[in-house]
């Protein structure tokens, strides 16, 4: 099968979940033995612009000319069989999915976030829940600047949902959900229920396993508030006001909240801020785990850490919402804590410390669920029946007449 990958990728300074699954699943498809090209954007690239040119870049934001001419006529020399669409925001925009309709070529898309119903793709404000602009216009996202806290850099992402809502939604020959969670909101927020597939997220063996008890607790990824990084702090500091757990807490990553977390960490014997691990690193932080750490206040689309825990054989201790309800068996596979309630996540840490014998089972079982349904050879079949879903889709409309996902559907904006 012949594949070109869609994708901006996000800056290199901070930890991308989004960027990690790409590259893997790049890797595994050129591994079975497919063709794969990459059609790709660098926001790292931004900084180089010229003064206008970043001044111009919110106007392509929703749309982009340059990269519906630039991609059509890519696929139209290499005639790929299926193109898959993951980030498209800042520098590619929704003109991606023109490009493969000028060409004739289906697109499947992965999901990452809630972007095709909330602007920042977050669905949360303040720190809470927040659905406003879900089935609706997001104004309500530019009223709160829920962007970066910001009203102007709000609008670009506010315009391209508005005005791209129809054709993503009928451009697109399926949408991939990295969990059933993800899929009921967009669902109950009208996308076209039967092009949702629930397809989750792979993870590679890392092949090194938790042996003993574990060393620490860890907390690995974007230094964030959505994170959950300062709950987290609040949980952890109501820990050490009792007299601890007896392991430290390293916390890795980098962020917005670098400052806050070095700062907090400083001069402390039951913490340790590690910063930004490359990946062999990660994979013996984990292994050395009692447990991971995963509180998100935000709705988690997925939750890669969680599966990559699985794969070592260490439980997570997660936020009982989300994507993590269905990643994590709670009392099986690792502890849910009430979302948002430091007390909760504190009592959770103290029980899967207090136990080193049921963790190590639970490490156990975690390893098992990671073999049955987030292995690289359950990722590499579930994604190539995707493609050959949307392969199929594309060559009966072609053969009924396409007037679902034509070059004028949307076109005018």
């Amino acid at each position: 099968m012949h594949v070109l990958v869609v994708h901006n990728r996000y800056a290199s300074a901070q930890p991308s979940g989004e960027n990690k699954v790409v590259d893997q699943e790049v890797a595994l498809l050129r591994g079975a033995g497919h063709r794969v090209g990459l059609f790709e954007r660098r926001s790292d690239d931004i900084a180089a612009r010229s003064l206008l040119g970043k001044a111009a870049l919110p106007l392509l934001v929703p749309w982009n000319p340059a990269v519906r001419s630039e991609l059509a006529a890519l696929l139209r020399t290499e005639r790929p069989d299926v193109v898959h669409v993951h980030n498209v925001f800042p520098l590619l925009s929704p003109a991606v999915l023109a490009a493969c309709a000028d060409a004739g070529v289906p697109a499947v898309a992965t999901l990452h976030n809630y972007t095709q119903v909330c602007p920042p793709g977050t669905l949360q404000r303040d720190g809470r829940p927040c659905a406003e602009c879900v089935g609706s216009v997001p104004l309500p996202a530019v009223r709160h600047g829920c962007y970066r806290g910001s009203r102007l850099a709000t609008v670009p992402l506010a315009v391209s949902l508005s005005v791209n809502r129809r054709r993503w939604w009928s451009g697109v020959e399926r949408f991939l959900c990295i969990s059933a969670a993800q899929r009921d909101v967009l669902v109950r927020a009208g996308m076209p229920a039967e092009r949702l597939a629930v397809k989750h997220n792979f993870v590679p063996d890392p092949g090194v396993c938790r042996t003993g008890p574990g060393e620490h607790l860890l907390y690995l990824g974007r230094l964030a508030e959505a994170k959950g990084v300062r709950l987290l702090m609040a949980a952890w500091d109501e820990i050490a006001a009792g007299g601890g757990v007896g392991v430290p807490l390293v916390i890795a990553g980098a962020g917005p909240l670098e400052g806050e977390v070095a700062a907090w960490a400083a001069g402390r014997d039951d913490v340790q801020y590690a910063g930004l691990y490359d990946t062999a690193r990660c994979r013996q932080a984990v292994a050395r785990s009692v447990a991971v750490v995963a509180p998100s206040t935000w709705l988690e689309a997925f939750g890669l850490v969680v599966v990559e825990a699985m794969a070592a054989g260490v439980p997570t201790v997660a936020a009982g919402h989300g994507a993590f309800v269905e990643l994590v068996e709670d009392g099986v596979t690792g502890l849910l804590h009430r979302p948002g309630d430091a007390a909760s996540l504190a009592s959770c840490l103290r029980r899967i410390t207090a136990e080193p014998a049921r963790g190590r089972e639970m490490g156990r079982t975690a390893r098992r669920r990671y073999e049955q349904d987030f292995s690289p050879a359950v990722g590499l079949e579930r994604l190539v029946e995707e493609y050959r879903t949307a392969i199929a889709g594309r060559s009966a409309l072609a053969r009924g007449g396409d007037t679902r996902a034509s070059r004028g559907d949307g076109d005018s904006r």
